[in-house]
């Protein structure tokens, strides 16, 4: 394995070997050769499917993915969720091609599939070549539906014509014998004439029984079409109802039509609202289940009606990011929230909202807020990026019903106050991840934290202090509070201002966590051009030149390696400064 400057790669004590069944190995013959797949697929056992669909894209058969897709013998199938370190992403080809197969396998008599679970299926590593990344993947998943929504509608419409022309058929060979029996009866009496009246409504009344009786299928099939066309005539009448009744008054007609339930995770953003809008709007033979969404640089009212077109119980996470909400803009989707009985994670990033500056309405919008946070019953993960809310932690967090166990509060100007707070909290025991980065930490702070750390110490497994403006002489006071942490696994200290003395002393503390797996660390000040402040914060640390020379980095690796060989760590314990490149991977439990 290669390695890079300040960067140390964990090693295995037996390599890994990879060991394929033989039921694998012949999977992967068989999909390498599209030309006889038309004679193996017809004999091929169900339960052989899945390992013919994981041989195709693992070898990159688009062909093949489609095939096997579009004949899925089960009712479920489920593409993507967690891989492993050494799995690669699906292929963008392999991934249209199943979306492709789907809709076909819609009319295919030999598909069996009813729900189609494509959570997690999204790459977000750039690194990795010709994957589909969560933003083309929902464009994708959208058009998917919408095209299978046109190709039911087209089916409805060949339907409905064909019943049009067998009504005017129909109408037709009436008047042929309504004809005929005028000629028969044109020289009796006005009685006469009245019989034969009769003898005509008679047979049409018969004719019409027949059409009923033999014509079953068209009969269904018109049914769908009215319905189909009353519904829509309801959705026009109804706009300026309110959402949630909207949503409620679909469901019936979701029942009635949907086929195959797709469940996956959304990105939207300002370009693909208003297709992710149709899609999920009206019903089809394919229906969108959500579980985790991602919305971007859109409006609150956007947002709000994204929301309502979601079905309420598959939704397990929200993240919203860079969009201009503000306090008005969040107290106002956070009770549209509470509707979703199994949402447990919330995520804001950048939603424009600085209580450092005094506006009109904020403390209102403020306390809407903590009302909407207190009726997400079930919320574990709570994230605040950049909200700028110094002094106001215990007025939102005191709401919440439930402790949280993942808790991140980046670039919150959190004061001494708020640490204060969190660190008395209901939350203080159970927190399971914990990110305070980016708010500067002094002497005033540090009781509050260690307490903090002294209630988490047996249930924190990830903390994150990067940037915090840590010192030799405060992390120094903070280590014996991390060394009682028995249960981190993921320490992350990029961008405070250490020397080499600070660095191997941490280095020294947390190579007695047994837990720890991942430490990253800051490069020592003396690794630096010359020119830095005596406390330099870490936008300066971040924009300043490291030293040209490798000698000071080479230094540094080869004390960090003496401390871990001594402490047997050498071989479990990754430790690394490069802040964009390290894998997190590592800090999954096993």
């Amino acid at each position: 394995m290669f390695s890079c400057p300040g960067q140390r790669h964990e090693k295995k004590n037996t390599p890994e070997i990879m060991v394929l069944s033989l039921v694998t190995l012949c999977a992967r013959e068989l999909v390498s050769d599209h030309c006889s797949s038309q004679c193996w697929l017809s004999c091929v056992p169900r339960e052989l499917y899945r390992a013919l669909l994981d041989a195709a894209f693992s070898r990159c058969r688009p062909l093949a993915v489609g095939e096997v897709v579009q004949r899925w013998p089960e009712r479920a199938l489920a593409i993507g969720g967690s891989r492993k370190a050494c799995e690669c992403p699906p292929n963008r080809l392999c991934v249209q091609a199943l979306l492709l197969a789907v809709v076909r396998g819609l009319t295919d008599k030999r598909c069996c599939l009813q729900m189609l679970d494509l959570s997690g299926l999204q790459c977000e590593d750039g690194r990795a070549e010709d994957s589909m990344g969560g933003w083309s993947l929902s464009v994708a998943l959208c058009s998917m539906v919408l095209q299978a929504r046109s190709a039911a509608s087209r089916a409805h419409r060949r339907d409905g014509e064909r019943e049009r022309k067998r009504g005017l058929e129909a109408e037709s060979d009436q008047g042929t014998i309504k004809r005929d029996r005028g000629k028969v009866g044109c020289g009796n009496s006005g009685e006469g004439s009245q019989g034969g009246h009769r003898v005509e409504e008679e047979e049409k009344r018969k004719s019409r029984t027949n059409e009923q009786m033999f014509s079953g299928d068209e009969s269904v099939k018109g049914d769908r079409r009215r319905m189909e066309i009353q519904r829509r005539k309801t959705l026009s009448e109804g706009k300026s109802n309110s959402t949630s009744n909207n949503s409620s008054s679909c469901y019936h007609d979701w029942d009635e039509v949907v086929v195959v339930h797709v469940r996956a995770d959304l990105f939207v953003n300002s370009r693909s609202w208003e297709r992710v809008r149709d899609a999920l709007s009206q019903p089809g033979p394919l229906r969108l289940h959500c579980r985790y969404l991602c919305v971007e640089e859109l409006s609150a009212p956007s947002i709000a009606s994204l929301l309502g077109l979601l079905p309420q119980q598959d939704l397990l996470g929200v993240d919203i990011r860079y969009s201009s909400l503000g306090a008005s803009g969040l107290a106002m989707l956070l009770p549209l929230l509470a509707p979703f009985p199994q949402l447990h994670s919330l995520r804001l990033h950048y939603c424009n909202l600085d209580l450092e500056r005094a506006q009109p309405g904020q403390q209102g919008a403020l306390q809407d807020m903590s009302k909407g946070l207190g009726s997400l019953k079930r919320l574990k993960r709570l994230c605040l990026t950049a909200l700028r809310l110094p002094g106001h932690l215990h007025l939102l967090l005191s709401s919440l019903s439930q402790p949280l166990e993942v808790l991140e509060l980046p670039y919150l100007c959190l004061t001494s106050t708020d640490l204060a707070y969190l660190s008395c909290s209901q939350h203080a025991p159970f927190l399971r991840e914990l990110d305070l980065s980016e708010n500067w930490l002094d002497e005033s702070s540090l009781p509050s934290l260690r307490h903090l750390l002294a209630q988490a110490e047996s249930s924190l497994r990830q903390l994150s202090l990067c940037g915090c403006g840590l010192s030799d002489t405060l992390l120094g006071a903070l280590l014996p509070s991390l060394s009682c942490c028995r249960a981190l696994r993921s320490l992350r200290l990029a961008l405070n201002p250490l020397s080499r003395i600070g660095l191997l002393s941490l280095a020294r503390t947390v190579a007695g966590i047994p837990s720890l797996h991942l430490l990253l660390y800051p490069n020592p000040l003396e690794e630096y051009e010359p020119g830095l402040p005596a406390l330099p914060s870490s936008a300066q640390l971040l924009d300043w030149p490291l030293l040209e020379e490798s000698e000071g980095r080479d230094l540094t690796l080869r004390l960090l390696d003496e401390i871990l060989n001594l402490r047997l760590r050498s071989q479990d314990l990754f430790v690394t400064s490069d802040l964009l490149n390290y894998s997190p991977d590592l800090t999954v439990d096993d």
